[in-house]
This record gives C-alpha cells, structure tokens and sequence, in this order.
C-alpha cells in the first residue's frame, strides 16, 4: 500500500483548476460582503461589476454582428449565447415584444453560487445592461434562482415599462 505522503504533489487528486479557484473567489468574496455588509448591499457592489461586463459583453456582441443595435430577437439569442459560452444552461421559455423568459438549470458557477444570491446580481445586470443599451429600457425579475435553493432559475426580462412589470420584484435598467 502505497503512503499518500510519498505521491508526488503535482500527483495529488486535488479538485483544483482555474475554473474552480475563480469561482470559489467569487463565492467567497459575494459571502463575505452578505455578512459584512449585508446581501442587499452586497448585490449592490456585484450589480456594479455585472454592469461593467454587461457593457463589454454588449459591445463585443454588436461589434461582432456589425450592427449598432440589437433587435428583440438578437437580444435574446445573446444572451442565452453569452450563457451557455461561460457553462450555463440558459434557454427562452417564451419571447414577446414586451418580455423574455429565460429557463436556466445550470448555474455557471455551479454549485459555488448555493447561498450566495448575491451572485445572481451577475446575471441580473449583464442581462439587464444589454437589453437596456438596445431598447432603452429593461426590468430583470429573478422569479427563482438555484443560488436560493430552487432546482433551476427563472428570469424574466422585461422589454418595456407596462402595467405588468409594475408588480414584479427587480431591477429596472435605462440606457445611457
């Protein structure tokens, strides 16, 4: 029986790469702002990151197909696109001229994002900030989220201010 001690390090079954360091930072840095600062403000700090990347991730995609704007259709293929690039599972479950609803029931951060809703402000904003600088408007409502428990995630993107959004628990998105 060979001693564990005697493994060469570089040889260890260790379940530890890029992907897994970078995603438990996250966790651990989305869990220590929800109990220093509490989950609300700490959405708050990740909206602010999620807003940045959305803005990149919106111009490469425009860049990309050569258009200044994306239209509805285009708006909903990027983002299940930019979801299932990073390893999620995103799809539409329905498509209006007032909303998308997205199903999802894989979270690209895994089971990292388990107690941490404070990691969906990610998906929130990147979603939001996109439909936003292409319609001037959007309203993401996360109706249920792996990250709280629930075996998938359920985001609807409003494309307009209505009656309906009104009443939605989210966030409302303007274009600069």
């Amino acid at each position: 029986m060979t001693s564990l001690s005697s493994i060469p390090v570089k040889n260890l079954s260790i379940n530890l790469e890029r992907d897994v360091f970078l995603r438990t930072l996250i966790r651990e840095l989305a869990g220590s702002l929800q109990e220093v600062v509490g989950l609300e403000e700490a959405s708050g700090f990740i909206s602010l990151v999620g807003q940045r990347m959305g803005d990149q991730i919106n111009n490469s995609y425009r860049e990309t197909l050569g258009v200044q704007t994306l239209s509805k259709q285009q708006i909903g293929e990027v983002l299940v696109d930019l979801k299932h690039r990073i390893k999620g599972n995103f799809f539409i479950l329905e498509q209006t001229d007032e909303k998308i609803v997205f199903g999802n029931n894989v979270c690209p951060f895994e089971e990292k994002v388990i107690g941490r809703p404070a990691m969906c402000m990610m998906t929130s904003n990147v979603f939001g900030v996109i439909t936003a600088q292409n319609t001037g408007y959007a309203k993401v409502a996360l109706e249920e989220t792996i990250a709280e428990g629930s075996n998938r995630c359920k985001v609807v993107v409003y494309l307009k201010p209505q009656p309906e959004n009104n009443a939605a628990l989210g966030r409302e998105y303007f274009a600069d």
